[in-house]
């Protein structure tokens, strides 16, 4: 009787993973959430059988087996987290995590330093905490707190919609952190096992938020299609305002004809006459940076499907050329950005992509001495050593040292009320990595950020393959 909970919940867990996968598809974050799943299913299965067992040296042995699988599940759901907030940079831990776990195990298969035996509770036989025990405590409540940080940060930084999945992950792993209380089992209290409970509402709500709220939807995805459908009501838009071009200039100057014959009264100032005259200049300006912007979303999209058997040699020049010729800069703000250097060398990758990664980095220098009020954007390009580089400086606001270290991660915005995603210094590494090449930056705040692409020497990709 007692082994019919978990025995059932370790089915559900299977679902669950089931579920995402066949719900959602392969990919990084739906495998470790699989992952996750298989984990507690096993641990659970394993428990299950564990109850049912009278021999306390075979106890022994399933208890030691179920519970390599509880040493490993803190870091699983580390992991997961860490692939679902898009942290690259938490890897290294996570292994670290893995290899602690691994350890641990090989401790407890074979001495009774993690795992000291038995307790004979009116359930059935469970594991005993051994001296190293609470090691494995203390990396659990590491790793825990570790990925309740990084969800609280990300869907502090989130945009709106990504927001809302990131909540959802919060929630479940408050949750899921009340299955500690089983921990009290190790150490003699006795009571049945209710932590099975919150491992299995913290994942539902997961699993729910993964495929009833699309937690794995790809953010640029949906925002690309958002942009491709804005270019038909764009259009329309632009029809409208080129029809009111042929008309306006009759009707003011009808109404300049009526008010000088003393017709009407002259209601309008010469300001308002004015802005009138160039109103189709604005709609059009308007559009044009829609469309723009329409046409980056798309760009950052195509990146994580482009194959390498698309590139081919480009001049730097031309690229540099052509984003400045094509960027949408507002009033006067062209004559802040200078070329200082030009020594033209070509590169291995996409001439368009490149131009959009220039485009991002235009966009971030003018917002930068727009909010610094003053600075200029210097543009270089030269060869050095073994390596040809691409700088960006501009001489603006400049970025915080506590921020500067993140200003690649996806989704990671300070703009909180400027329309920022996230999304574009992403989409910039992305593309250059793919070139072969990296890109770094550099910045001091209230002086200057510059930023350095790196582009290989030699084409480093022998043969096409999909941009990873």
């Amino acid at each position: 009787m007692h082994s019919l909970l978990p025995a059932v919940v370790s089915l559900l867990f299977l679902c669950y993973g089931a579920y995402v996968l066949h719900s959602r598809g392969v990919s990084r974050i739906s495998l470790t959430f699989f992952l996750l799943c298989a984990t507690t299913f096993c641990w659970q299965f394993t428990w299950a059988v564990l109850f049912q067992i009278n021999n306390e040296d075979e106890a022994l042995a399933l208890a030691k087996l179920g519970y390599l699988l509880i040493l490993f599940l803190p870091t699983t759901l580390y992991h997961f987290i860490a692939e679902l907030t898009a942290q690259r940079s938490e890897r290294r831990w996570v292994d670290l995590s893995y290899v602690t776990a691994g350890l641990l195990g090989v401790i407890m298969l074979s001495t009774d330093w993690v795992i000291a035996g038995l307790y004979p509770y009116f359930f059935g036989f469970y594991p005993k905490a051994g001296p190293l025990h609470p090691l494995h405590l203390a990396q659990t409540g590491l790793v825990v707190g570790r990925g309740l940080w990084l969800l609280y940060q990300r869907q502090q930084l989130a945009v709106s919609t990504e927001k809302t999945r990131l909540r959802y992950c919060l929630v479940s792993l408050l949750i899921y952190f009340f299955a500690s209380v089983d921990y009290l089992c190790n150490y003699g209290v006795q009571f049945y096992p209710p932590g099975v409970l919150f491992v299995a509402a913290g994942l539902g709500v997961i699993a729910q938020a993964m495929v009833r709220h699309n937690l794995l939807a790809d953010p640029m995805e949906v925002a690309a299609t958002i942009a491709h459908e804005m270019r038909t009501p764009l259009a329309t838009i632009r029809n409208q305002s080129r029809v009111l071009a042929k008309c306006l200039p009759d009707l003011l100057a009808g109404y300049q004809s009526a008010v000088e014959h003393r017709h009407i009264e002259p209601l309008l100032q010469p300001a308002q006459l004015n802005y009138l005259s160039k109103l189709t200049q604005h709609i059009e300006a308007e559009i044009s940076r829609s469309n723009f912007i329409v046409d980056m979303m798309l760009a950052s999209a195509r990146a994580g499907t482009l194959n390498r058997s698309d590139f081919a040699d480009h001049s730097i020049k031309k690229c540099v050329d052509e984003a400045l010729a094509c960027y949408p800069f507002e009033s006067s703000m062209r004559d802040k950005v200078v070329v200082k250097a030009a020594e033209d060398f070509t590169f291995f990758g996409s001439d368009v992509l490149l131009v959009y990664v220039l485009y991002n980095l235009f966009k971030n220098a003018l917002h930068a001495i727009k909010s610094a009020g003053r600075g200029d954007v210097e543009i270089a390009f030269f060869t050095h050593g073994n390596s040809k580089q691409l700088l960006v400086t501009d001489t603006g606001s400049g970025i915080p040292d506590d921020v500067l270290p993140h200003v690649f991660e996806p989704f990671y915005s300070t703009r909180h009320n400027g329309g920022g995603t996230g999304m574009g210094l992403a989409f910039c590494q992305r593309v250059i990595t793919a070139f072969g090449g990296k890109i770094h930056c550099e910045s001091r705040a209230g002086y200057y950020t510059r930023f350095s692409l790196f582009f290989p020497q030699k084409q480093p990709w022998a043969t096409g393959r999909e941009l990873d």
